[in-house]
């Protein structure tokens, strides 16, 4: 569960951010994309770097883990459906923000989490190898998945939409896991 959790969350950020210079080429209509997409990142990267660490933080103070990786994932679903509903730069910063905040709140959890569930000190070398798959992957998916939906399946509300879908799913699911709270 925890493999298929992260890799789900992944294609979900994939899917999300991929396709952002095009969006706001596209649908936004920016002026200027390539400048847009470059205040986009670094508001995505201001988030992430704002609740990494606080996340990892609290996360370890309480003993808990699926609780932040579930509403991480949430705030990184409201975002995609913000881009997915109104598709204006001043919501794409907005969104920029709520994803790299999810985002950032989910790595550090997270990766407590898998360490958590590592069967066996001798296999975690090869368990961690797997779970990099889990993250790397969906790099290379992510494109596969989206120029269907962006050119057949109903454009980039279609395609924040399945971002929005696949991210949630991903965070719930880690109520699968039983041994960790």
């Amino acid at each position: 569960w925890a493999w298929a959790t992260r890799f789900l969350v992944q294609i979900g950020s994939a899917l999300g951010t991929l396709y952002l210079l095009y969006f706001l080429q596209d649908r936004v209509r920016h002026p200027d994309p390539e400048q847009g997409l470059l205040v986009l990142i670094l508001c995505y990267t201001g988030g992430l770097m704002a609740t990494a660490v606080v996340a990892g933080w609290w996360s370890d103070r309480t003993g808990r883990r699926k609780v932040f990786v579930t509403w991480s994932g949430v705030v990184m679903a409201g975002a995609a459906l913000l881009l997915a509903a109104w598709p204006v730069w001043p919501v794409a910063v907005a969104a920029a923000v709520l994803l790299g905040a999810g985002y950032g709140a989910y790595l550090s959890v997270d990766a407590a989490l898998i360490t958590q569930v590592l069967p066996r000190a001798a296999d975690r070398a090869k368990d961690l190898g797997l779970i990099n798959i889990a993250n790397s992957a969906p790099q290379v998916l992510g494109p596969l998945l989206a120029a269907p939906l962006v050119v057949h399946l109903g454009g980039y509300p279609a395609l924040y939409a399945a971002t929005a879908a696949v991210t949630l799913l991903g965070s719930v699911l880690v109520y699968r896991i039983r041994s960790v709270p």
